[in-house]
């Protein structure tokens, strides 16, 4: 197998950049070692499309994330994905936190983001009355948003496979060797040719860029965790809520989501563990009363769900999106930490035209279609949609999912999506199943049945999140 294009890594920036390429007339490929895409930091991170204030003027990620900030509303209308510019509020409590509110100010106006502006008690509980009495000033930034970064990054990664792209999933990079006229590379099982590598790789774009010859790249893990409440809470703020921020990034957030939780997070520990998503007491206890500092009234006691994410620090604090200067062919796009959801339509933009510059020959496509359409959600039906529903497809008819509306049609249309579902985790991401109160509870049974019948395996084979993570060992006891 020979490809033009091999981009390694299928979080958001990967999957992105993948879709952008496919545009255009290359045989393309998106690797990544996990079962899914989305595994990493684009599946456990704020989900907010940052203004662009909290970046340092001049720097690429001011460039890219306020140019991805323009371009998300097109990114995400084409792909189906839910997006909602709601603002945001970086508070102060007390004079001695409104100068560094001015700084984000003069930065934000710097990196031309519009509509900025302090307000002061009045104004913010104009808009947040629920805000700590404690809060005295805060900077506005009307351009903010929130989206969905798992189900972006799903979106992008199946519009880039409707346009042909290989998604080779399940394919850790063992080998990278340079070749007359580009690289070998072996990924799981597979051994294939590539003129260009795209190294997405999150925390792991240090080894792969030393893997493919280039030993430049500086990253570490910083985790955060975070807790999810249930959607009696969703509606505690308006906007997205931040504190001053600190050197660790911008601190404890209070945000609702696009599907009507309120998440609270995150802590901010560099770690050496690439791995370990692990959540502490001492770390949820910190994102605890941080939120309350902000938001008194919020009740923790609906909490329904914590976990932890690892962004890809650089040392150098900036994005990493270049040509590399030792070993052509190779592009590295990492140290991608926030905010990289917010920039990422603009990195895989940006990307696209280093890979120009390098050389690549870029045609067009005639047939290139950016349209993808969801998985029609029975959930947000009315009543009539749902009957003219279910008379097309009787499995929209068999809830699966209390908590959420989740019917077997949606389930079934997630397996067999162009990059679709193979495991409990990811029938989740894509249908909400299980993110309710229960969080799966009463479902996963009837799930693993259905990927059971859907893929043609025994429900023994069925695994939560790909590997050796199985819901099944065997029976407790044998039938006569």
């Amino acid at each position: 197998m020979k490809y033009d294009v091999t981009v390694i890594g299928a979080g958001v920036v990967g999957s992105l950049i993948a879709r952008a390429l496919s545009r255009y007339e290359l045989k393309l490929c998106l690797v990544d070692k996990d079962s899914d895409v989305s595994m990493g930091a684009s599946k456990a991170n704020s989900g907010i499309v940052h203004a662009g204030y909290a970046t340092k003027p001049g720097s690429l990620k001011a460039l890219l994330n306020v140019r991805g900030n323009e371009m998300m509303d097109k990114v995400a209308s084409e792909l189906g994905v839910p997006f909602k510019r709601i603002g945001s509020l970086v508070v102060g409590f007390g004079d001695e936190d409104l100068p560094a509110l001015e700084k984000l100010l003069h930065d934000g106006e710097a990196n031309g983001v519009p509509g900025l502006k302090i307000l002061d008690r009045a104004g913010i509980s104009e808009k947040e009355p629920k805000l700590s009495e404690k809060v005295t000033c805060a900077l506005y930034a009307p351009t903010a948003g929130i989206i969905c970064p798992y189900e972006l990054t799903i979106a992008a990664a199946e519009n880039a496979a409707a346009n042909g792209a290989d998604v080779r999933l399940g394919s850790p990079v063992t080998s990278i060797k340079r070749t007359g006229d580009g690289f070998t590379v072996t990924a799981g099982k597979n051994t294939f040719e590539t003129k260009y590598i795209i190294n997405a790789a999150g925390v792991y774009s240090d080894a792969i860029s030393a893997m493919a010859g280039d030993t430049s790249l500086d990253v570490f893990p910083r985790k955060g965790e975070y807790m999810l409440l249930d959607k009696s809470q969703g509606t505690a703020v308006n906007h997205v809520i931040f504190q001053t921020p600190t050197k660790y990034g911008k601190g404890i957030l209070v945000t609702p989501t696009v599907d009507g939780n309120l998440l609270v997070g995150p802590t901010a520990t560099d770690e050496k563990d690439k791995d370990d998503v692990s959540t502490t007491a001492e770390g949820l206890s910190v994102v605890a009363t941080k939120a309350l500092k902000s938001v008194p009234g919020l009740n923790l006691r609906e909490v329904i769900n914590s976990f932890a994410g690892l962004r890809s620090v650089p040392r150098n604090g900036d994005f990493t999106v270049e040509c590399s200067k030792t070993v052509a062919g190779l592009i590295n796009v990492a140290g991608i930490e926030s905010p990289g959801l917010s920039a990422s339509p603009a990195i895989a933009e940006y990307t696209v035209g280093l890979l120009k510059k390098a050389g690549a020959a870029l045609t067009p496509k005639k047939d290139y279609d950016p349209i993808r359409k969801p998985i029609p959600r029975f959930a947000e039906m009315t009543d009539e949609e749902k009957a003219a529903k279910i008379k097309e497809n009787p499995l929209y008819g068999r809830i699966i999912c209390r908590c959420e509306t989740v019917t077997e049609g949606e389930i079934v249309d997630a397996i067999h999506r162009p990059v679709g579902a193979r495991d409990l985790d990811a029938i989740k991401r894509r249908t909400r199943q299980g993110m309710g109160r229960c969080q799966g509870g009463f479902c996963i049974p009837r799930v693993m049945s259905i990927l059971s019948r859907e893929l043609g395996l025994s429900e023994e084979e069925i695994t939560k999140c790909g590997g050796d993570s199985k819901m099944l060992v065997g029976t407790t006891k044998q039938a006569d």
